[in-house]
């Protein structure tokens, strides 16, 4: 029997809302475990979490982070990042002060800006963006939704975007259209993997809390589930999109993603260009640590 060492951590939690739940195993090394013994983790925690991380020590990078789902490995899980970088800082007092550390995972090398100190949070930049020419109609995306085509907003385009995912991002006509959104799962599952996403954005300019720039909803069918309430790939790939469409500059917003109008959970984005010069968007947050223990896999 191996004897791992097992958390459950709340990403983007605040106040009045649960956050994101992510399960999270602390490995010496990430081979330390085979592809499927990490899968089947994944799948005997099916319901409690939508995804675990996996995370080690790096040899190039501070750690090293991989990602599953029930469904299958993901190639890159925010709110598990949120999660582990957290739990990592927190328990950590020599990285307290360290301003900066670095993660490899299946998709690229980040950076994470720890504000642990200040804020009780940390920052990570979001893998280079992908920009897809593909077209996607909104009548079928209103059909896939369980929607009315008046409820999407059509002066804005559809575009799908990578930022570790593949993210299908759609404007709804506004809060009471974005918040009624109820798809079927295998319907939603089909229609994604006949268009090649991974997950699919809402995003609407009407928000319910003060100091919110949008409110944005995620749907994962692809990963064995149905909603995100909180998650950082997805919000990324949104600001890559409103970068693009000139509908921000960079400057720190606050986002409320989930389909409750008065309990929603909050995810801080800001761009910036990373030791490579590159432009990224960096999203963040806080975590709670739930339950902390040993999962026995035998």
């Amino acid at each position: 029997m191996k004897k791992l060492k097992f958390k459950k951590i709340d990403a983007f939690a605040s106040g009045n809302s649960s956050g994101n739940p992510a399960a999270v195993v602390y490995l010496n090394r990430l081979d330390e475990l085979s592809e499927e013994e990490k899968l089947r983790i994944a799948k005997e925690l099916k319901g409690f979490v939508s995804e675990v991380g996996y995370a080690a020590p790096g040899t190039e990078t501070d750690y090293e982070l991989c990602y599953f789902s029930s469904e299958r490995e993901v190639a890159f899980c925010g709110h598990a990042t949120i999660a582990i970088l957290n739990d990592l800082v927190a328990n950590n007092k020599a990285l307290h002060s360290k301003r900066t550390l670095s993660i490899a995972t299946r998709t690229a090398r980040l950076q994470v800006e720890n504000r642990y100190r200040d804020e009780k949070s940390v920052y990570i930049s979001a893998p280079p963006p992908g920009f897809s020419t593909k077209e996607v109609g909104t009548a079928e995306i209103a059909a896939a939704l369980n929607s009315r085509l008046a409820d999407l907003d059509e002066s804005r385009p559809v575009q799908i975007i990578n930022a570790g995912l593949e993210t299908l991002i759609v404007s709804m006509a506004g809060l009471g259209s974005i918040l009624k959104v109820t798809p079927e799962l295998e319907v939603l599952k089909e229609f994604c993997l006949q268009i090649g996403a991974d997950i699919v954005l809402l995003y609407s300019s009407e928000v319910a809390s003060q100091g919110s720039r949008y409110r944005t909803r995620v749907f994962a069918p692809t990963f064995g589930y149905l909603e995100d309430p909180a998650t950082g790939s997805g919000n990324s790939a949104f600001g890559y999109y409103l970068l693009a469409q000139g509908m921000w500059q960079g400057e720190q917003i606050k986002l409320e993603q989930n389909g409750f109008r008065h309990a929603p959970n909050f995810v801080q984005l800001f761009a910036q260009r990373t030791d490579t010069d590159e432009v990224r968007v960096w999203f963040g947050g806080g975590a709670v640590v739930k339950i902390e223990g040993q999962y026995n896999l035998e």
